[in-house]
């Protein structure tokens, strides 16, 4: 895998719903059971293996998972870099400037060949945390704001006020709630 250093949103996205797969996370339980789930994030994600997932790659998704989740806990950027820097180690090797179709130089990680799933998929993340605390600041790391929620997230958005880990349940959650809310006040 060639991981681009000036696309960190993708490893951002990947890292935050990694996260967000987890049972701490989803009341309905792990979002990553088994090979299958696993091959299903990965296209979901654009990431291509030669093979499919096998259950050693899901229990090492998983140690990944709570790695993640701890540098996008961590309390100072120093920290997240460190845990970062960490997780590129497992597979990246030194950046590549390569020259795309477009006629554009574009930086490049490669991973090490015959790198597992997971340790290609701790370089993507890791490239996704620096490019967040180099371009927008540690303070981008949040929890979710949704009331019993325990996900946690990179915000990447434009004006920096997301909000909750999965915009799509968690918002949606809280909505329903103010809404039947006042329409109770109403009554």
């Amino acid at each position: 895998m060639k991981i681009p250093i000036d696309d960190y949103s993708w490893g951002v996205m990947v890292a935050n719903d990694l996260v967000a797969t987890s049972p701490t996370v989803r009341t309905s339980g792990d979002a990553l059971p088994d090979p299958i789930a696993l091959a299903a994030f990965l296209t979901g994600h654009r990431l291509r293996r030669a093979g499919p997932p096998t259950d050693e790659d899901v229990r090492q998704v998983h140690f990944l998972r709570r790695e993640v989740r701890g540098i996008i806990e961590t309390e100072t950027a120093d920290q997240a870099v460190a845990g970062a820097t960490v997780l590129i180690r497992r597979a990246g090797l030194a950046p590549t400037l390569e020259l795309r179709n477009t006629g554009r130089w574009e930086w490049l990680v490669p991973t090490a060949p015959g790198a597992d799933l997971a340790d290609e998929l701790a370089a993507l993340v890791a490239i996704g945390i620096l490019g967040v605390v180099r371009t927008l600041g540690h303070g981008r790391f949040r929890p979710c704001a949704a009331p019993g929620c325990r996900g946690v997230f990179a915000d990447i958005s434009r004006a920096g006020r997301r909000l909750y880990c999965m915009p799509d349940l968690c918002g949606n959650r809280v909505n329903v709630a103010n809404h039947r809310a006042r329409h109770q006040e109403r009554a």
